[in-house]
Parts: structure tokens; sequence; C-alpha cells
């Protein structure tokens, strides 16, 4: 792990995109466990509270949180801890903790432009994607599309090529999930900070 890499891209730019920062042993069981399972995974919804709704036609994935009692989801939570501690330390972001979850993007699917923070709080504040895609081709679709803080100007295309990952500010980019034209798979998630 290049953590002055990561952290000076961070300060530049706001976001970095990361080529196989995990290794192919891990990646590889990861997408094991990334696999459709009727009793695992779960259609996702947006909102929170009374507001929580599943709708499609904005966001279509399957989620499963990762599961610390599993051997394989263990070893990317302890890499994402490294990750954390490490830009604490780098960047006094105060980040207190991070959850994720596998996402499942059948044919068809996608998520529309969206922000991570979640609504009235200031909670979610780096944002990760990590993807779990076996020869990804380019007609596939499912690329994150990452925008200006205006959310208007396309700054990055990320394609979700296996062992690519992605960190960005979470409450400065507006970002998009392509519709996806066969099976995409990825871990996103959020470092977090304390009370959130």
């Amino acid at each position: 792990m290049n953590i002055a890499k990561i952290t000076t891209q961070l300060e530049k730019t706001g976001y970095i995109v990361l080529d196989h920062p995990l290794s192919a042993t891990l990646t590889n069981q990861l997408v094991g466990r990334c696999q459709n399972d009727a009793a695992r995974f779960h259609a996702a919804h947006i909102g929170r509270g009374p507001d929580k709704k599943q709708l499609i036609a904005i966001r279509g994935d399957e989620i499963e949180w990762l599961d610390d009692s599993n051997a394989v989801d263990q070893a990317y939570l302890i890499w994402m801890e490294s990750l954390r501690t490490k830009l604490n330390e780098a960047l006094y972001l105060g980040l207190f903790d991070y959850e994720c979850h596998y996402a499942i993007y059948s044919a068809g699917t996608g998520y529309a432009k969206h922000s991570d923070v979640l609504q009235g709080k200031k909670n979610r504040i780096l944002s990760t994607v990590y993807y779990l895609n076996n020869d990804w081709q380019p007609d596939d679709g499912g690329e994150l599309i990452l925008f200006d803080t205006g959310g208007v100007a396309v700054i990055a295309t990320v394609k979700p090529k296996m062992g690519t990952m992605i960190i960005f500010l979470s409450e400065v980019f507006p970002h998009e999930v392509l519709i996806s034209h066969t099976t995409r798979r990825s871990i996103t998630g959020w470092f977090r900070v304390s009370g959130s």
C-alpha cells in the first residue's frame, strides 16, 4: 500500500483510482464471496427510516454486508482498517470506522446520480469501491461516473475492471453507476466519523 501516493492524490484532487491494491489471491476469494445467492443477497434500497424504499429504476443492485466472522471478508476488512489508520495518521481525518457491502448489478441495472452523504448528517467521509469483475469488456457497461461538486461536469470515468479501486471524498463528488450489460460485482464502502 503506497499511502504517500494515496494521501497526496486525495489532497490534490479528492479522489484516486488504484490498480490492484490487494493481492490476486484475496481478490479471487472476494469474487467467490460475491456471487448471487438468494439466501444472502437482497435488493438495495434508497433513503432511511420511513423514507426507505426500493426503486429499481434508480438503484438496481443487490447487496450483502461483509461478515467479519468470515475469513475472506475479515481479510478485506483488516486491509481497510490498515488503510483507515494510515489515512488518519497522514491526513488527520478522524475516521472512526468502516462499513461495506458486496454489490451485484444484474444486466440492465445501474444507480442514478447520487451522493453518499446521508441526508442531514456529516457521516461518510471517504467512499470506496473495489471491483470484482473477471474479463470486463468495454461493451459491458457499469462504469462509475464521478462528477464535479456541482454534479454537472464528468471528472472521472472508472471502468469496473477486476482489482480496480476508487477512493473519493463522499461529501464532494456526486456519482453514478451506468447501466451494466452483464453482471457487475464490487465491494462498496465508507469510512465514517465517530457518532455517525
